[in-house]
């Protein structure tokens, strides 16, 4: 009996034992499992710490790269483009401020003006003129200021002070066009002269070779991008001026007629 329970027991012992020992597998299992599971987690968030550094390298990279190419690109050459660039864009921008603040709603100054004409006279009409802003505004002010002399002479003063007006308009473009010209002219001779130091190169070395050429082919390229980059960006600020300068002239012209056929039955009425 003694033997039977110490076999028992020993049995017992042993099935005990080895579950114990598969608990511990299977816990040991997912802690297993949650590592593996981690090691990809963290292998990508270190993957997107490593992109958003390189890109933030990239970034800067860039920024000095522009600066590298324009000191490549040689001082002369690209400092001439440079002042190109900011003094078409001052004469720009304050044609852009001008002429948007030349701009006139001349549907509402015609029916101001008419309904000044017909309670006060010319007077209030002149009143309603100055207190407007714009060249239309200043046309209409000259055409009812002689409004005694007849349709001929009103017309023919709206007529001259039109013209007046047409050239405060077209102010500085003249200039514009000559930087939009000027830039790539400036690059393309950056490209001669850099073609020219590119075979005094060859010509020392008395041989061909990628390495001596570079040098001047990258200010050749260089002072030339630059230079079309200019005349793009100031083109686009010249024809929007010069669309705004056709749309104020169309709205004078379109204006001063209505004025006068104004005048004209003021006077009848009278």
């Amino acid at each position: 009996m003694k033997k039977l329970f110490a076999l028992i027991a020993v049995l017992t012992v042993f099935v005990l034992g080895s579950s114990v020992s598969v608990k511990a597998q299977e816990t040991e299992a997912p802690a297993t499992e949650q590592v593996a599971a981690a090691q990809p987690a963290a292998d990508v968030a270190a993957d997107k710490i490593e992109n958003a550094a390189k890109a933030a390298e990239e970034g800067q990279s860039l920024h000095s790269a522009l600066k590298q190419k324009f000191i490549e690109g040689g001082p002369g050459f690209m400092t001439s483009i440079l002042i190109c660039l900011i003094l078409g864009l001052a004469l720009a921008i304050e044609r852009v401020i001008y002429l948007n603040l030349a701009t006139t709603n001349t549907k509402k100054l015609l029916t101001d003006v008419e309904q000044a004409l017909n309670k006060g006279g010319y007077e209030a009409a002149k009143e309603v003129c100055r207190n407007t802003r714009g060249p239309v505004a200043s046309i209409f002010y000259q055409g009812l200021d002689r409004h005694n002399e007849g349709v001929e002479v009103i017309e023919k003063s709206i007529i001259s002070y039109g013209g007046v007006q047409m050239g405060l308009l077209e102010r500085n473009l003249s200039w514009i066009g000559l930087f939009i010209a000027l830039g790539p002219m400036l690059g393309f001779l950056g490209t001669v002269i850099g073609m020219i130091q590119a075979f005094d190169a060859i010509e020392v070395a008395g041989d061909i070779s990628p390495t001596l050429v570079a040098a001047g082919i990258k200010v050749a390229l260089i002072t030339t991008v630059f230079g079309l980059i200019v005349a793009m960006i100031l083109q686009i600020f010249y024809n929007y001026c010069l669309s705004k300068i056709d749309s104020i002239t169309g709205d004078m012209e379109e204006s001063s007629i209505s004025l006068l056929d104004m005048i004209v039955k003021y006077n009848i009425k009278k």
